[in-house]
């Protein structure tokens, strides 16, 4: 009897080992919202283990490539990085501090996908990679096309293939300033799922429900922990007056939209890893922003700072 409760709690061990293994792989290029060209928004991620990378937004790619390599995480070069790792980019919205580093360094890239939705594929191919603004390696736009950047547009009623990764990934619209647009991913491996918000704002602020049906969907997943963590902007402190957030969100709004969250998935956010992006970094912002996130954190979520560089695993 003693040995089959002994063996019984050794399967129980693995079990519970495996179902917490880590899924994902992320290395942050850039993590800030603004002023620091060399560190905007851009996340690369991957099935653990496979090093077949899609860029979330891509406002730095090369110094944060650089800046990877320099620190142990990336092997080789940061050119050849961008060329063989990099499966893809997957962009938010596009306001240039999400996708500068994409068109910098579009003329030493590799041929991949750009997947997004319409709105956001429009304003790259008309507006971005076009003769007039620079050279089209997309395969639309202005004519002749380069060929380089096939856009691929995503669905929000359907999750679809992420090229050369073992990756899905299902699109969210979200408001940004409205009616200005963003759009939040959730990308799924095997049963894991990890969620990248764009730029946000506060549904109350927006007037919108969007982050509320976001939340409705995810929160089956949170309760059955599946997903693996959050990534989210915090782009200002509270201090902040409302009609300045420009579609962003501040410490209070987002343990409000969280705490919607975990109301939705009968509270079982605690001890989900919640990533802060896109803090602006100007004057004291970070120090305040972090000082507020820990006091309003009632819900126990474990905050993640993302630094340029070093590897995170969930």
């Amino acid at each position: 009897m003693v040995h089959r409760i002994y063996l019984l709690a050794i399967i129980l061990v693995c079990y519970t080992g495996i179902a917490w293994s880590q899924a994902f792989q992320v290395i942050p290029l850039g993590v800030k919202g603004g002023s620091d060209e060399s560190n905007l928004s851009a996340y690369l991620v991957a099935a653990k283990g496979t090093g077949n990378y899609v860029c979330l937004d891509a406002g730095t790619v090369h110094a944060g490539l650089q800046k990877a390599v320099e620190k142990g995480t990336i092997k080789g070069t940061a050119a050849d990085a961008q060329k063989n790792f990099v499966k893809g980019y997957l962009i938010s919205h596009p306001h240039l501090d999400h996708v500068a580093g994409l068109i910098i360094t579009s003329p030493e890239d590799s041929p991949k996908p750009i997947y997004g939705l319409p709105f956001c594929l429009d304003v790259l191919k008309e507006k971005y990679f076009s003769w007039k603004s620079w050279a089209n390696f997309g395969n639309e736009g202005e004519k002749p096309t380069l060929n380089k950047y096939r856009y691929t547009p995503l669905s929000t009623e359907n999750e679809i293939p992420l090229e050369q990764t073992s990756m899905q990934a299902k699109a969210f619209d979200l408001s940004h300033s409205a009616p200005g647009q963003s759009t939040a991913f959730l990308l799924r491996e095997n049963k894991n799922y990890i969620l990248y918000l764009g730029d946000t704002g506060a549904d109350t602020i927006e007037h919108s429900q969007k982050l509320r049906q976001l939340w409705q969907h995810v929160a089956p997943l949170v309760k059955t922990k599946q997903l693996r963590a959050i990534l989210i902007e915090v782009s200002f402190p509270n201090e902040q007056p409302d009609k300045s957030l420009f579609g962003h969100l501040t410490p209070r709004l987002l343990m409000n939209e969280l705490a919607t969250l975990d109301r939705y998935s009968n509270h079982a956010l605690k001890g989900l890893p919640i990533v802060i992006t896109h803090i602006k970094p100007s004057g004291d912002n970070e120090v305040k922003i972090k000082k507020q996130l820990q006091e309003l954190n009632t819900l126990q979520v474990k905050l993640v700072y993302p630094e340029q560089g070093i590897m995170l695993e969930f």
